[in-house]
């Protein structure tokens, strides 16, 4: 690294020294090249540019010919040109566009009725659509907070409509989790954020009990005496009363 520095030092101070002839050679446009030690630092000095790497998307399984929302029910659509028609299909769309239709695609297989717009399932593959694209996000973009947490929130949200489903009905629950590829996990019957500090408190009252309990031992064990001698009498009275004839 030292040396090649030096010998950058030298070329770049090379022209300066040597008149105006080299520095003009440099400048112009004769086409003249370029130093081996000035290409080398150039290249050095490049960013490294990495590879995106191809994260799959829920959004692959639309075909590109497929027509946006909006004019997917326009009359005239069928007698316009083909150019017409690929700007207006899905593949010249944006993300919000395609959303649009895997939003509807969802939306279409939980749906209780066909005016169906607001109920239980349709709320959950609102929030499903979003899920999955956030995470595509997060794959992308791991730093990216703001859309972390609405994709937290979104969990949520969802998390708490399908226990209510579940509750209520559990039909429409087993059918919307099988259509929308939904892992329902119980949640946990106690929940506790386990810190150092409960550990600590944990561990100090099972020794306290333990030593209570030592100390309490001698004390059991001669109230388990005596009721035993208790029931030992109480057993051999009954059996001299059964013994005796009236």
């Amino acid at each position: 690294m030292l040396a090649l520095r030096t010998a950058l030092g030298r070329c770049l101070a090379g022209p300066v020294r040597g008149g105006a002839a080299v520095l003009g050679s440099a400048r112009g446009g004769d086409g003249a090249a370029c130093s081996p030690f000035i290409q080398t630092a150039r290249c050095y000095a490049r960013p490294v540019r990495r590879k995106r790497k191809d994260i799959p998307s829920h959004l692959d399984d639309l075909p590109p010919t497929m027509l946006k929302k909006d004019y997917a029910n326009v009359p005239i659509i069928n007698s316009v040109d083909d150019v017409v028609k690929r700007l207006l299909s899905l593949e010249m769309a944006s993300q919000k566009e395609k959303m649009k239709i895997k939003t509807q695609q969802l939306v279409e297989k939980v749906r209780r009725s066909p005016n169906d717009s607001g109920s239980f399932e349709v709320q959950v593959a609102i929030l499903t659509a979003k899920i999955r694209t956030y995470e595509e996000h997060l794959q992308r973009h791991p730093k990216d907070k703001k859309n972390r947490r609405c994709m937290l929130m979104a969990i949520d949200s969802r998390k708490k409509l399908l226990a209510y489903l579940r509750r209520v009905r559990y039909d429409a629950f087993e059918n919307t989790c099988k259509q929308l590829n939904i892992q329902y996990t119980l949640p946990p019957l106690h929940r506790r954020r386990i810190t150092k500090r409960w550990l600590v408190k944990k561990a100090f009252c099972r020794k306290v009990f333990e030593e209570v309990r030592k100390l309490k031992a001698p004390e059991r064990l001669k109230q388990r005496r005596e009721w035993q001698a208790r029931a030992r009498a109480a057993k051999e009275k009954q059996a001299q009363c059964e013994g005796t004839p009236v």
